[in-house]
């Protein structure tokens, strides 16, 4: 685990590397209250099954990177903050670390993150889990129920992730319960890419339904979605030996 200095930032990073690994890399991407922690041994497995390398970083204000200044006044996130983490920190992070066309696999915000960097940036691939394309109710909804339950044990339990676990929740939560959030729609970006794209949504999810995945709908390039029976919001911990498989099939014949 090393802090890695980006833009100024510090940020979390951790290496994972198998031996004989010749191919791109898999970049992890976190949800909105996630952290290189937080994915516990996922990543490590993803790597040994597929072969690769393996890069899993927090965010700004998540994990142990470093925390936002007065995050829920002037530092507060604007409804774009996924588009800046995907056009401007990753792209920075990527170019630090000599890494020019990994294969990005994203969960929720880290999803949307990954999709939003494919339509502009070089990959060889782009797995995402549960990732969100627009605002639906069910996910205001869920958010609003995060809400209360981070002043009854959410925040003691997600402390022990984060260095800063206000910094890290509020963040997330104030930006998604603005109103001007509701306009969110990355649509038009998602039609932009033409690296391969795998999307994993369970039938269960509570932030979102399956509009999310249905509707990246690329127009060039391979597309694959898989939907999954008795599944949450997180398909990598609720069905972690069926999500590496398709993990590995679908990387089969990515370089």
């Amino acid at each position: 685990m090393a802090l890695i200095e980006v833009n100024g930032i510090r940020l979390e990073v951790e290496r994972l590397l198998p031996g004989g690994a010749a191919k791109a890399p898999l970049v992890f991407l976190h949800e909105g209250l996630g952290s290189v922690a937080m994915w516990r041994d996922w990543p490590a497995r993803a790597c040994a099954a597929t072969g690769r390398p393996g890069i899993v970083y927090s965010r700004r204000g998540y994990g142990a990177s470093d925390p936002i200044p007065d995050v829920r006044g002037a530092g507060r996130h604007g409804p774009d903050y996924m588009h800046k983490e995907a056009f401007e920190t990753l792209p920075a992070l990527l170019s630090q670390l000599g890494l020019q066309a990994p294969v990005l696999v994203g969960h929720s915000d880290g999803g949307t993150i990954a999709l939003l960097h494919a339509s502009r940036h070089p990959v060889a691939a782009c797995v995402v889990m549960a990732p969100h394309v627009i605002v639906e109710d069910v996910s205001v909804r869920s958010i609003e129920q995060a809400r209360d339950a981070y002043a009854q044990g959410l925040r003691e339990r997600l402390a022990r992730y984060h260095q800063d676990v206000d910094n890290a929740f509020w963040q997330w939560n104030d930006v998604w319960l603005g109103e001007a959030f509701r306009a969110f729609d990355i649509r038009p970006d998602c039609r932009r890419i033409t690296a391969p794209v795998l999307a994993i949504q369970g039938v269960d999810d509570p932030y979102g339904t399956l509009r999310q995945v249905e509707e990246i709908a690329p127009t060039a390039g391979r597309f694959e979605l898989d939907v999954l029976e008795a599944c949450g919001h997180s398909p990598h911990k609720d069905q972690p030996e069926r999500v590496l498989a398709l993990l590995q099939a679908f990387l089969a014949t990515v370089d």
